[in-house]
């Protein structure tokens, strides 16, 4: 699931980014980067803070769907549009069984290990950094 995210910057301030489709979530960042990656987490809180609330997550608009709506008009002034991707932590690792070639099991086992990390958890960050961008 990804939400469409307007990437604002006005003179003298930092980044903004606000959600349409998730009033009231906002994330901010020196750079168009560091506010998109902020964004990612405060869309991941905000939909648990729904959930947690017992309200439902509303289903995210397309690209064209948020362009097109003339109540969004003002907020789209001298925005750039982005996707954003809804990645929740739910605390807990489940086992998947993978295949891949066998030279990049090995590149991911020496990096892994050059990184001090475990096998999983450098996989992990790879996909985490693959769909959210951090």
């Amino acid at each position: 699931m990804r939400f469409v995210v307007l990437l604002h910057k006005d003179s003298g301030s930092v980044y903004g980014v606000t959600v349409p489709d998730l009033p009231g979530c906002v994330s901010a960042g020196d750079t168009a980067d560091e506010a998109l990656a902020g964004a990612a987490e405060a869309i991941a809180l905000h939909v648990e803070g729904l959930e947690a609330e017992g309200k439902a997550v509303p289903a995210p608009r397309t690209i064209e769907a948020v362009l097109a709506d003339p109540a969004l008009a003002d907020e789209r002034a001298g925005a750039t549009l982005a996707s954003v991707a809804l990645v929740r932590d739910r605390g807990r690792a489940v086992r998947v069984n993978i295949s891949m070639e066998t030279g990049l099991l090995e590149a991911v086992d020496s990096e892994a290990r050059a990184r001090g990390m475990t096998r999983s958890a450098f996989i992990a960050g790879a996909v985490r950094n693959e769909i959210v961008g951090t």
